[in-house]
């Protein structure tokens, strides 16, 4: 899937041609000539409890008829992204006084302060002639008066859904100061068929739902789906022929290869931060332990050596630490430990068991499940600090279980069996706006990929 071209656009700057490696120089300079920062609205999202910010989104302007169904589906998974964050809330386009037509010109602000439209988006869609579509679009303050950003786009016609998920991380990120996640895809297991005799296939789609396809056939048991952090790459165990191995998997060639064969059971393989090593657990009789496999060399380093069950094992995002789940202390809790072994120390010491830890990508937080001693079948999904300080219960259900982290680590997935079978949830990490994601059919082990290049 390429990456569109992007140019900055503005009033105030001419076009740019330089290619898209120089098109954030071009974007600094645009920030320069949109006056000063005191001026520019700003979403806090820091705020345990953030009012999402009024936001006017009307349909973009199409070059001619036959772009203006795709212009409309643009502007509407932009509207949906954006307001799926939960930090807006798009206006509801019947209250617009101004009709743009033309995208370029400046809005008439009075027109969009009476609706308490905080910012505008505008932008436009046009066919060129060598086939291409063009999308652009500009952020305004509204009540400044003052464009924030703009950026045009050329991509292939059939790209125009990533143009709108592009767009709207740019929107995201010049309006709450971090980065977006909306450019991105989600790997999971797609569950079809009664509940005993369930066909499990490896599934990828983006983050909103959209455009999912099969990566497996169902024929052998698929499990725990993990994204490398640095390519379009996963790792994954199959239960193929009662063996239990580790896959790498390509998933823009569809490329398969083993990592290797391990005795006994593996479990839950995740990348190292620069992708180019799997730490897992095996298993040895009634313990397991962890160990991590360099996949250049294929060497195999044990990490852990104790009459325990450690499993469930994530790097830190500057890969010096790992964070791992382990009975060791008579319960399932949460442990820290240095990337290349040693003493390990216990941070997760709140009521009930805690497990399937992951580092956020910002590296402040860590997510788990937990499960409570006195709730049977009550599951929650939580962070706390790599401390084990700030512990937080973002949401409680029965049977929520396999957190995943947005790239910019501001909203976790993670799936809910409530008994006919999975399905996968978001939640923000102040606990807020826990949404549904929508799937085919069953849903279950979701993960997270990187934002997309």
């Amino acid at each position: 899937m390429t990456k569109p071209i992007i140019r900055p656009t503005s009033p105030f700057l001419p076009l740019s041609r330089r290619s898209l490696l120089a098109g954030a120089s071009a974007g600094a300079a645009l920030a320069l000539a949109t006056g000063p920062a005191s001026a520019v609205v700003r979403l806090d999202v820091t705020q345990g409890n953030v009012q999402p910010m009024p936001i006017a989104l009307p349909d973009f302007v199409s070059g001619a008829p036959a772009e203006s169904g795709v212009a409309r589906d643009v502007t509407n998974i932009i509207a949906a992204n954006l307001q799926r964050s939960g930090l807006f809330a798009p206006i509801n386009p019947a209250a617009y006084i101004e009709k743009v037509s033309n995208s370029d010109a400046v809005p008439h602000f009075a027109d969009w302060r009476a609706i308490n439209a905080q910012a505008l988006v505008v932008g436009r869609i046009t066919k060129q002639n060598d086939g291409r579509l063009k999308a652009e679009f500009r952020l305004w303050d509204v009540f400044a008066g003052q464009q924030l950003t703009g950026q045009q786009y050329f991509t292939t016609p059939d790209n125009w859904r990533r143009v709108a998920h592009i767009i709207s991380d740019a929107i995201y990120e010049r309006l709450t100061g971090e980065k977006g996640y909306f450019d991105t895809r989600i790997v999971f297991v797609d569950e079809t068929g009664p509940k005993e005799r369930r066909i499990k296939r490896l599934a990828l789609m983006d983050q909103d739902g959209a455009n999912v396809r099969y990566l497996t056939r169902g024929d052998d048991l698929v499990l725990t789906p993990r994204f490398n952090p640095s390519t379009q790459e996963i790792t994954y165990m199959s239960y193929g022929q009662g063996q239990p191995r580790v896959y790498l998997l390509n998933i823009e060639t569809g490329q398969r290869e083993i990592v290797g064969d391990f005795p006994g059971m593996s479990f839950a393989p995740r990348f190292s931060p620069d992708g180019q090593k799997v730490i897992l657990s095996l298993q040895q009789g009634a313990n397991s332990n962890l160990y991590v496999m360099d996949l250049r060399s294929k060497a195999t380093t044990r990490l852990t050596d104790t009459q325990a069950i450690d499993t469930s094992p994530c790097y830190s995002p500057d890969g010096k630490y790992i964070c791992f789940e382990s009975d060791r202390g008579g319960g399932q809790q949460v442990y820290v430990m240095p990337a290349g072994g040693g003493p390990a120390q216990r941070i997760s010491f709140g009521q009930g068991q805690h497990s399937t830890p992951v580092w956020s990508p910002r590296g402040d937080y860590i997510a788990f499940t937990g499960q409570s001693n006195d709730k049977a079948g009550q599951f929650t999904i939580g962070v706390l600090k790599p401390d084990g300080s700030g512990e937080r219960i973002l949401t409680a259900s029965f049977h929520n279980e396999g957190p995943t982290w947005a790239p910019n680590g501001r909203v976790i997935m993670f799936f809910r069996d409530l008994g006919p079978g999975p399905n996968l949830f978001t939640v923000d990490i102040t606990g807020r706006n826990e949404l549904k994601v929508p799937t085919p059919s069953y849903a279950s082990d979701p993960a997270w990929s990187p934002l997309l290049s």
